[in-house]
């Protein structure tokens, strides 16, 4: 690659920066000579692409060679700046543009990064052709001639035809010669949600993907024949995903075709959207859905890592509040030195030995000195947190925390985190069948540990794992440790006995005198489960009734599962929150 190509485009970083505006700042884009060393930015496929992690441009000069655009310097770097100042500018719109327009090509969601990919090209160079003066037109020329397919796909053919309406170019102009009068048609409502939505770019995603639906559907693959244009594949790469979980009213639309769109269309008899029954925001999407929008927008994450960033966002606003330190416990004063005495104060405050001790003639106002007091500084000391040793059932009856929402990974992942919040050290333990447990490495302060037990799932029988409770417990433990069980009458299986035969109940106890901090069951059971119903729970409802009054078990009936949630505040509050202090025998 030779050098005066380099130069050239390193010389046409300001103006494409001046096409957007003469105060737009980034940092200067990443010019990769060969397309190996591209590959090393993550430049793949394309020629260019943003990163919205650290707002970076990178090109890869061989390929723009390749591809005849080595004179287009300040055009395809304004192109990439208007990612990052109009569309999608940021992660979070990155995530609600990729969430749209999934919900807008139902059975063909794969293609919505894509899509996306081409709604926002049209905005950003409709912008640039038309207020900038740039020659956008001139490079999908160029592209055109270097197309390798021997026919173009439909989808090919009504983007072209798009721009050739924008810019108001003659048919076949940007190599849509083929287009029939269908395309034709699309094109003209294209080109009108394009400026209709110019403002509200976001609302007129869905519109665009339906526009576009039935040409993916009958269409070949059209991922290599775009991909050279495929700036913003990986955009969002490293990006932490928040906000991405929360379903935006706008977003629960219906999405119309453009020629319904009294907007677009301009016909009197245009069906508007319905505002639906759930548009209300706050609500919030499934995890798998959630991974699949991360994924798509580029962010490489396991489906454990995923899972974990989804729960940990879901609990942050019920989480208890930072400790404070507490005010100093007494009003008395102490001496922190002396300071100058001027005429005007009392006479009686000098201090004369001091003042006699620095002049032995002492001046006032020159020589003279006072004491200076300040409040103690003694500090009461801080409560001792209780630690927490959580069971969650993960059997069959339960759902995986990584397909739909987990009220009982939520619930854990409230209290545990309050719990390190407050200085506590945490145990979690996933179980189910016999055999099928995981823990944490003893007592922990990682988040991401404790996340990752809670997070997991086994789909099995019930089993309660006593030995786990029985060696944890063996002895007492130097820090007060409050037990948590989250389940349903499953849980009565902690009082069968051990592979050592040791009885259940006997278990219980020693945990409990040795946690010293009490036991709380929060159970996915009637509220009504103490009443004496012939039934095959009557078992169970009798052991519970037993452990609460024997061993003082605080049991919580929760009817259904998203009550655990309300259920986890109130715990996280009565015993992590800073102005109560945790007591034994209560929740």
């Amino acid at each position: 690659m030779n050098t005066p190509l380099l130069e050239q485009w390193r010389a046409a970083w300001e103006p494409a920066l001046a096409a957007w505006s003469r105060f737009t700042r980034l940092r200067d884009a990443r010019l990769c000579h060969t397309t190996m060393e591209a590959a090393k930015q993550g430049l793949q496929g394309s020629f260019a692409m943003i990163r919205l992690l650290d707002q970076s441009v990178v090109v890869d000069l061989q390929s723009v060679q390749e591809l005849g655009l080595q004179d287009y310097a300040v055009e395809i770097l304004a192109h990439e700046i208007g990612h990052h100042i109009l569309a999608p500018a940021t992660a979070a719109d990155q995530f609600r543009l990729v969430a749209r327009l999934r919900r807008a090509l139902p059975t063909l969601e794969a293609y919505a990064p894509m899509v996306g990919n081409l709604y926002t090209d049209l905005y950003i160079n409709d912008r640039l052709q038309r207020q900038a003066g740039l020659r956008m037109a001139d490079i999908y020329r160029r592209l055109e001639a270097h197309h390798q397919q021997a026919n173009h796909s439909k989808v090919w053919l009504l983007y072209m035809r798009i721009y050739e309406e924008l810019w108001k170019l003659p048919k076949g102009d940007l190599g849509g010669g083929a287009a029939d009068d269908a395309i034709d048609t699309d094109a003209w409502l294209g080109a009108r949600l394009i400026r209709v939505y110019a403002r509200d770019w976001m609302d007129g995603a869905g519109r665009f993907a339906t526009l576009l639906l039935p040409y993916l559907v009958e269409g070949q693959d059209q991922a290599q024949e775009f991909s050279r244009m495929f700036d913003t594949r990986d955009a969002a790469e490293g990006c932490e995903p928040a906000g991405g979980q929360q379903i935006e009213p706008g977003e629960l639309e219906p999405a119309i075709h453009p020629v319904h769109d009294p907007r677009i269309s301009g016909l009197e008899n245009g069906t508007p959207p319905e505002a639906g029954a759930d548009q209300q925001g706050g609500q919030t999407r499934e995890p798998f859905e959630y991974g699949e929008i991360l994924k798509a927008s580029g962010v490489k994450l396991n489906e454990e890592q995923i899972a974990i960033r989804y729960y940990r966002e879901r609990a942050l606003p019920h989480l208890i509040s930072f400790p404070k330190m507490p005010a100093p416990s007494t009003d008395l004063l102490q001496l922190e030195g002396v300071e100058a005495w001027q005429i005007g104060d009392p006479l009686e405050q000098i201090d004369w030995l001091q003042s006699v001790i620095q002049s032995p003639r002492p001046i006032p106002g020159v020589t003279t000195v006072q004491r200076r007091y300040g409040p103690d500084g003694v500090r009461p000391p801080k409560p001792t947190p209780v630690d927490l040793d959580m069971y969650v059932d993960s059997s069959g009856s339960m759902p995986d925390p990584r397909r739909r929402t987990s009220y009982l990974a939520l619930a854990g992942a409230i209290i545990a985190l309050s719990a390190l919040r407050a200085g506590s050290r945490v145990q979690v333990t996933l179980w189910s069948g016999k055999n099928q447990f995981m823990s944490t490495e003893g007592f922990t302060r990682n988040e991401d540990e404790v996340l990752g037990i809670l997070t997991g799932f086994y789909g099995g029988a019930t089993c309660f794992p006593i030995h786990k409770l029985r060696d944890t417990f063996s002895s007492k433990r130097a820090c007060r440790t409050h037990i948590l069980m989250i389940s349903d009458d499953g849980i009565t299986t902690m009082f069968d006995r051990d592979e050592r035969g040791n009885d259940g109940w006997s278990i219980a106890a020693t945990a409990l005198k040795n946690g010293d901090a009490g036991g709380t069951m929060a159970l996915n059971i009637p509220t009504n489960w103490e009443q004496d119903e012939p039934s095959w729970y009557q078992r169970a409802y009798k052991d519970l009734k037993r452990a609460r009054s024997e061993q003082d078990w605080q049991i919580h009936a929760i009817a259904q599962f998203e009550d655990l949630v309300e259920f986890a505040r109130a715990f996280s509050r009565r015993h992590y929150a800073p102005t109560s202090a945790p007591q034994k025998e209560h929740p």
